[in-house]
């Protein structure tokens, strides 16, 4: 009887550690910390699920709010207030901005609109119908040439997809809206970046429910080539015939948002002698015991000492921790005034900048 008497309270107290654990993340940060020298500011809030933040110009930043399917105009010489640019959208989680025009990604779809000083008209549907599950399309980015590169992610978590344009990285002519595929086996790829003397940066984030593997990667794009999902099982973590990652980071802890460092950042990072240096948001799993990523991570590459043909063995790469308990971090850039800023998806969707102290 003395036993049956402490079960319930043991039982609530971890039924209660275990609802703090999964709502802690996704309140307002309280504890952030960054690498010494630097400061975290919080310089805009209310925007519920910020999904992507791209520059237009010196001053405009645009951002995409899924929950409010809207594309925002943040304007920093005004205090980052907000306009919203386009309402109504379907879970918008990306958008490329050339010299005519603007172009979204939303779930399954991707749509181009004439611009002119961000005023947007015209739309034109470039691609509709990509499949979406368990993930969606997420980031658009471009080639120095303008082609685009769309990320779109797989339906499930592991499986064959019946669509190949899912668990993929497409290429699409941004006049026509003809393409295909540039990168198969890429099971969810939120955001990706191009890096001079590398190539296209994207990052990945590996099955779920296969204890520690495997783990989030950062690959380098070499178009036709398969990444190794869904046959990346533990006992085979590159499959035969597909490229392995040139970064790797903590598994299931969702590494997302991506950029290139500025040679004009008072951030640390390598100079073009030296090699190159990404900084990504790790945004955090509700498939993990306990909490991981709700971070920035700083990772540095340089020419490895090798002969090898194969483009990703060409790379060393290190991987550090620069900002700690941010939240939920998602989309990241660099600013023109080589500050980096970062906004946490959910609560209330916030924007931060780190500056040098």
């Amino acid at each position: 009887m003395g036993i049956g008497k402490h079960v319930l309270p043991i039982a609530l107290i971890l039924f209660f550690l275990l609802v703090a654990r999964e709502i802690y993340p996704y309140v307002e940060p309280l504890n952030s910390e960054v690498a010494d020298g630097y400061t975290i500011e919080k310089i805009a809030t209310g925007f519920g699920g910020p999904t992507c933040l791209e520059w237009a110009d010196e001053n405009r930043l645009l951002m995409c709010d899924r929950d409010g399917g809207r594309l925002l105009s943040l304007n920093a010489s005004d205090g980052f207030s907000s306009t919203t640019l386009l309402s109504g959208l379907n879970n918008p989680h990306g958008v490329h901005v050339s010299q005519n025009h603007v172009f979204i990604s939303e779930e399954g779809k991707l749509t181009r609109y004439n611009q002119t000083n961000l005023s947007l008209v015209n739309p034109t549907i470039l691609v509709e119908g990509v499949p979406s599950g368990n993930h969606q399309t997420n980031a658009i980015n471009a080639f120095p040439n303008g082609t685009l590169i769309w990320h779109s992610g797989s339906t499930c978590n592991v499986c064959v997809e019946d669509d190949n344009r899912n668990a993929a990285l497409l290429w699409v002519n941004p006049d026509t809206g003809e393409h295909g595929i540039l990168a198969s086996g890429v099971r969810n790829s939120f955001d990706g970046v191009w890096v001079a003397e590398m190539g296209y940066l994207f990052s990945d984030n590996g099955r779920d429910w296969d204890g520690d593997h495997p783990d989030e990667e950062i690959n380098l794009l070499v178009a036709g080539e398969a990444y190794g999902w869904p046959d990346d099982d533990p006992e085979h973590p590159i499959p035969e015939g597909t490229l392995g990652p040139v970064a790797r980071w903590t598994p299931h802890s969702s590494m997302n948002g991506m950029d290139v460092r500025p040679n004009s950042s008072s951030l640390p990072g390598l100079n073009e002698s030296e090699g190159h240096t990404i900084y990504a948001t790790v945004y955090g799993s509700w498939n993990t015991l306990l909490p991981k990523g709700h971070e920035i991570v700083r990772i540095d590459f340089t020419p490895a000492d090798t002969n090898s043909t194969n483009p990703v063995e060409q790379w060393d790469s290190k991987v550090t921790r620069f900002a700690t308990d941010l939240g939920t971090p998602l989309p990241l850039r660099f600013g023109p005034d080589g500050n980096l800023y970062y906004a946490t998806f959910g609560g209330d969707g916030s924007l931060y900048r780190i500056t040098a102290s």
